[in-house]
This record gives C-alpha cells, sequence and structure tokens, in this order.
C-alpha cells in the first residue's frame, strides 16, 4: 500500500486479530497524522491492547493477525517486533519498559539509539529529564523503588530515547494518581506539538479528551464512532457511559 497523504504517519487497513477462531479485533481502517494523538477507548475487553500489541507485533498468546500497517509509508505488517521497533514503532505498556534491578540513569543509558532519519526525534537523556523533572530527582534509585507514576514516566523516556515516529501508550493513567496523570498526559500534547504521533490507549476518557486530537470509540473490536475529541463530548452515549450521569 502507498501513502497518499505525507501528513500520514500510521495507517492500518483490514486489521484482524483472533484467538482460536475467536475474532477480537476487525478494524477497516485506522490512521494516525504526524503530530497527531489519537485517543482509543472503549470498555474492558473491547480490544484497545488486543489492537496495539497487533501493531507492535507482539502478544501474550499466540493470535491469528491480518491486514496491512504502514509505518511512514514503509509497509510493516510481515515485519517481526525488533523490526518495528528500530523502524521508530514504540509500545510502551502498562507500566512496563523498565529494567526493575537498574538505577534510572542506567535504564535511559540502555534504550537503543537509531541512526538519524528525517522527521525522527532521538531525545538525549537530559531531554528526558527536561521533560519529567521527577526522573532527574530519583536517578539513583531501581527501577524497583519507583512508584507507578515514576514507572511510566521512565518506560515513556526510554521509548522517546529510541526515536520513535510512533509512540503507543497503553493504558498510561492506570493506577496513578490525578495530579500525573495530568501530567503525563500533558507531557504527550507537548510531544505531539514537536511533530510525535501517538495512538493513546486510554480508560480514563475525561482525561485523554483534554489532550488528544481524535477519539476512537471501539467495541468487541470494532471502530463504532470516531471523530474530534470535542464532538464526542457532546455526544449523549459517550457522556452517560464514560463520563458520567452528571456530565450527560
Amino acid at each position: 500500500m502507498s501513502r497518499t497523504d505525507q501528513d500520514t504517519v500510521l495507517e492500518v487497513r483490514g486489521l484482524a486479530v483472533s484467538y482460536a477462531g475467536n475474532r477480537a479485533v476487525a478494524l477497516d481502517a485506522l490512521r494516525v497524522g504526524r503530530g497527531e494523538i489519537l485517543g482509543v477507548i472503549g470498555a474492558n475487553g473491547a480490544g484497545k491492547s488486543t489492537l496495539v500489541n497487533a501493531l507492535a507485533g507482539w502478544s501474550r498468546g499466540d493470535p491469528r493477525v491480518a491486514g496491512e500497517v504502514v509505518l511512514n509509508g514503509e509497509r510493516i505488517d510481515a515485519w517481526p517486533t525488533h523490526d518495528r521497533v528500530r523502524a521508530g514503532l514504540l509500545l510502551v505498556p502498562e507500566g512496563r519498559l523498565v529494567f526493575s534491578r537498574m538505577s534510572v540513569e542506567e535504564n535511559l543509558s540502555t534504550a537503543f539509539a537509531p541512526l538519524a532519519a528525517p522527521g525522527r526525534k532521538v531525545y538525549t537523556r537530559d531531554e528526558i529529564y527536561g521533560l519529567f523533572p521527577r526522573l532527574h530527582e530519583r536517578r539513583g534509585h531501581l527501577g524497583a523503588q519507583l512508584s507507578g507514576g515514576e514507572r511510566q514516566m521512565l518506560g515513556i523516556g526510554r521509548a522517546l530515547m529510541m526515536g520513535p515516529r510512533l509512540l503507543l501508550l497503553d493504558e498510561p493513567s492506570i493506577g496513578l494518581a490525578p495530579m500525573l496523570v495530568s501530567q503525563v498526559l500533558q507531557t504527550m500534547r507537548t510531544l505531539a506539538r514537536s511533530g510525535l504521533s501517538i495512538l493513546l490507549v486510554e480508560q480514563n476518557v475525561r482525561a485523554a479528551m483534554e489532550v488528544v486530537d481524535r477519539l476512537v470509540l471501539l467495541e468487541r473490536g470494532r471502530v463504532v464512532l470516531e471523530g474530534p475529541a470535542a464532538e464526542f463530548g457532546n455526544d449523549p452515549r459517550i457522556a452517560q457511559a464514560y463520563l458520567g450521569a452528571h456530565a450527560a
């Protein structure tokens, strides 16, 4: 598949993921533009994590995956996970991507640094400390000694040092205090303004709506609603199901 829109970083067509014959995800199309944050929301079991794992080429089980995944104009769906990482498709799972027996500084020192490429920024350790000052304060602490929010920051920092073209974030707000949720998500907005594309899977719909450009609602692995975040807030189905009856 060739890319027709020069601002498209990720394009997905006909993505289907099945486990033991049971369809978990069935997407006709999905697109993320350059410098855009696309939010993916849905109830537990809607297929959100299955989606990002399929894009990254990783899974705990043995799924059957079909469809086309194009990153920066190059089809990658047949590539193994490590080649997708080297091409700039980085997944930060829930609070992971951190070595627990290494210090913050050591974690950041071991991040794979890719070759420079147009439109691909490789962040330095000092830049990561600038984005997340708390990591600088805790730079001598082991990964196992960090709070959930600090591990999330460190996981994102490691990914940024690997020069992502597209950052996949799977439930970054899980287990975090509201203040940290806001800090992490607002940092994602800052990164998007610099040109980084982000696909954000999030159950905290209210927090996600404050930073994403567009939202996709998944139900049983299918897209049932898609559009600008502002329009979602005015949809009574979204307000009642995800923002609370008071918002509706």
